[in-house]
């Protein structure tokens, strides 16, 4: 069934477990989310890009969520959720469509220019549907290798200060706050060991769940301890698209003819990306929650 992302975290914050918010671009990856939840009985959250949008249709794309849960998951809570939002217009037309959940990221502005859009984004959300509208915001910058080279990075000026974290979501009004403690999305190479210190303090100073982006390949401990110190929702979305292609590599680079069957051959696709979000659920303790 589809429920607020909100209902969602705030179960996880309140049980001491993460949730898993995964991307999807097209039908298979949606059936793959869907059905790891199923399988796993996990509450999950899928989430779109505004380039999905553009590339799948921004009605098509919900729908294809929607009915997908409503048809073959009823009993597992899903929440769909708008990813890193540039725009106030990007926000509304979400909202238009039927996204319960938004994010808007004026983490690349001036301090004063993310909290102003940020509140606008609040405002309209709840006034145009109350609680039944989740807005997160940034705060703090997670890397991306386009905007950066890779070699030596001065953490301090990317990661989310604790105390305007607080002044943040007093201003603003947000629902959950996405931070930065050293991670990043993509391949962007992260800071070696996470700044577990500022995390502890952010929460410390702030009531809403909290969520961690780029956490793709949070694998050696550090998801658990994260989860300790108070991240309720990791947002994944390298994993998944690594299993899917990689899939597809090995398929057209076999011995084998893979024949012209796209079922046949995407459904090897969708079923790697089913297997690669059981683990995260299984890693966030979300598994037996929903």
């Amino acid at each position: 069934m589809i429920v607020s992302v909100k209902e969602i975290l705030e179960k996880a914050k309140a049980g001491g477990y993460a949730v898993g918010a995964f991307n999807t671009t097209n039908l298979e990856t949606t059936r793959a989310i869907v059905e790891a939840a199923k399988e796993t009985k996990s509450p999950v959250i899928i989430q779109v890009t505004e380039k999905t949008m553009e590339y799948a249709g921004g009605r098509m794309i919900f729908n294809i969520i929607k009915n997908d849960v409503e048809f073959y998951a009823p009993e597992i809570p899903v929440g769909i959720h708008l990813d890193h939002g540039s725009s106030f217009e990007i926000v509304e037309r979400a909202v238009e469509i039927g996204w319960s959940s938004v994010m808007y990221d004026g983490s690349r502005k001036e301090y004063a220019d993310n909290v102003s859009m940020t509140k606008k984004v609040v405002d309209f959300c709840h006034k145009k549907g109350g609680d039944n509208i989740t807005v997160q915001g940034e705060l703090g910058s997670v890397p991306y290798l386009s905007e950066h080279k890779m070699g030596a990075v001065d953490w301090d000026a990317y990661m989310t200060d604790p105390e305007q974290a607080r002044d943040f979501v007093e201003k603003t009004g947000i629902d959950t706050l996405a931070v930065a403690i050293g991670n990043a999305h993509g391949f962007f190479t992260e800071r070696e060991v996470p700044d577990w210190a500022r995390l502890e303090k952010i929460r410390s100073m702030i009531e809403i769940p909290i969520i961690l982006h780029g956490a793709s390949d949070w694998e050696d401990g550090k998801a658990t301890k994260a989860i300790e110190l108070g991240v309720n929702c990791f947002n994944v979305d390298t994993n998944t698209r690594l299993a899917f292609v990689n899939t597809l590599s090995t398929i057209f680079k076999g011995d084998k003819d893979p024949g012209l069957d796209l079922r046949s051959i995407l459904g090897e696709a969708r079923d790697a990306v089913k297997e690669s979000v059981k683990r995260k659920m299984e890693l966030f303790g979300c598994v037996g929650k929903a």
